[in-house]
This record gives structure tokens, C-alpha cells and sequence, in this order.
């Protein structure tokens, strides 16, 4: 992306088009040509303090989110107030989304600099040791319970909350349900790390504790949503499909509960159960 095309005052991309298509219904063609709404996907150049880390294709959608989100849980800065200021920059071929952080997490990330290329959906690209994969995390010690029927009900809320999903029916949410089974936040992405990173970032920005709720996110539950989980201190991840061997592993070790297949009234909890009492 050259940084001579950027333009400051320049709109963020859309994040839905639309196509035209033929459907096929019944084994049919349609008489007619249609119209169809597509989320879109945009190349997200991240720059910290002036030098480029990561680039990944996400929705263009709440990229300050993004950007703290992801700073916090590749443990790029420590905190929120290590992030001194986001500043989205729009070019012809994508966005820039320049972050300033503190001399200190900035020396420490020049120590580990990896070259990072995202693509849809995929969390762990361009890492280049495995200990980097698999970083430890602190664990969770947040001692939140929440009523498995306000769980249920938050995920049901939450699709509900879906709008690009509902228009495209291609991108992922991640919301964060309060304690008392209120939906506070909602986000989607094309990804579903951005999604959640996205979340965590806006928790972040407003001063909202994680530790105070659960997770809930439209996707199986990889390693790396347990981790980006655990990392922000989120005691509670339930997810809408399976969770993977070693993202069960991981939570368990971890400290946070995790419930995957939470369709309707139906749930499966695999580590922790006793913050989601009947």
C-alpha cells in the first residue's frame, strides 16, 4: 500500500456491494437476472508508530476497535492507555490504520517483530515460531456466574443484533453479554478473530471490564478465539459451533469456561462449568 496515495479526509470503504446474479431455485433457472448484497472484504494495513506489522483483509467497518483489539491480544501493548492514538488513513488499494503506542511496548515489539499476512479468517498467519503460536496467557480469575438460560437467550440476541450477516450472510459476530444477560456490544467482520478483536477493542475503549460477562461468537471455537479470549480477561466463551481439541486444552489450562454448540435451548460446556449454574 504506498503511503503517498493516502488521503485523510477520505471515506471508509463500503462494507457491502451490490452484485447481479442468477439464481437457481428448484434445479431452475430464474427468468431474470437479480440483484444480491455481498460483504465486502478490504486489505487493513496495520502501522505501529510509523513501521507496518500486519496487514489483513477484515470488514472496514469500527477499525479503531479492530485496532486496539488486536493490539491488546497479540500482546502488542499491555493495556489501553498504552495506545496514545489511532488514526485511519484510506487509500486506493485499502486502509492504513496508523497506532501510536508507547516507547516502552514499542521497543518490545521491535524485539519480536514478525512479518504478519491475513488473510479471511485465518488468526495465525505469517507466525513464524511455534512458541509464538502457542504464547501463554495469565490465567483467568474472574469468579462470574451467569445464568445458563441468560446465555442462551444472549445468543439468540445476538443473532437477532447481525445486521451485515442478515444483508450478506457471509460475516461473523462477536458480542459481549453482561452478567445480568444484557447484550452490551455487538460486532462483524468477515473474519471471526477480527470480529472479536473488534469487541474486545471496543470494550477496551469504553472502559468496560470483560471479566464482568461472556463471550459469544457465531463460529466454532478455535485455539485462537480462547486465547484472544483469555487475553482480555473474558472468564466465559460460548460459541455457536464446535471448539477444537486444543482450544478445549487451552481453556481448561486457562481458566475460562467454554460452551460450544449453543443453538436454542441446547448447550455443551467443556471446562469450568460452574459459572453457568441451571
Amino acid at each position: 500500500m504506498d503511503i503517498t496515495d493516502l488521503d485523510l479526509d477520505r471515506p471508509l470503504p463500503a462494507d457491502r456491494i451490490a452484485a447481479e446474479v442468477v439464481r437457481i431455485r428448484g434445479g431452475r433457472r430464474a427468468p431474470a437476472s437479480a440483484q444480491d448484497v455481498l460483504a465486502e472484504e478490504t486489505p487493513i494495513a496495520l502501522t505501529y508508530n510509523g513501521i507496518s506489522h500486519a496487514t489483513m483483509l477484515a470488514s472496514p467497518t469500527d477499525l479503531e476497535d479492530f485496532a486496539m483489539g488486536f493490539s491488546l491480544t497479540e500482546g502488542i501493548v499491555d493495556a489501553a492507555r498504552d495506545v496514545r492514538d489511532i488514526v485511519l488513513n484510506v487509500s486506493d488499494d485499502g486502509v492504513v490504520v496508523d497506532i501510536e503506542i508507547a516507547s516502552a511496548c514499542m521497543a518490545r515489539l521491535k524485539t519480536r517483530r514478525r512479518a504478519l499476512s491475513g488473510r479471511t479468517g485465518c488468526g495465525l498467519c505469517g507466525v513464524e515460531t511455534l512458541p509464538e503460536v502457542l504464547r501463554p496467557v495469565a490465567p483467568v480469575t474472574a469468579t462470574t456466574v451467569m445464568r445458563l438460560a441468560d446465555l442462551l437467550a444472549g445468543m439468540q440476541a445476538m443473532r437477532h443484533a447481525q445486521v451485515l450477516h442478515g444483508a450478506t450472510g457471509a460475516t461473523h459476530a462477536a458480542a459481549w453479554l453482561t452478567a445480568t444477560g444484557a447484550l452490551y456490544a455487538v460486532r462483524e467482520d468477515v473474519g471471526r478473530h477480527n470480529a472479536l478483536d473488534k469487541l474486545i477493542g471496543a470494550l477496551a475503549r469504553a472502559s468496560m471490564p470483560a471479566a464482568d460477562g461472556a463471550f459469544l461468537v457465531s463460529s466454532r471455537a478455535s485455539f485462537e478465539m480462547v486465547q484472544k479470549t483469555a487475553a482480555a480477561g473474558c472468564p466465559i466463551l460460548a460459541a455457536v459451533s464446535a471448539p477444537t481439541g486444543l482450544a478445549v486444552r487451552l481453556a481448561h489450562t486457562s481458566g475460562v469456561t467454554l460452551a460450544g454448540f449453543v443453538r436454542g435451548d441446547d448447550a455443551t460446556l467443556y471446562t469450568h462449568s460452574q459459572r453457568l449454574p441451571d
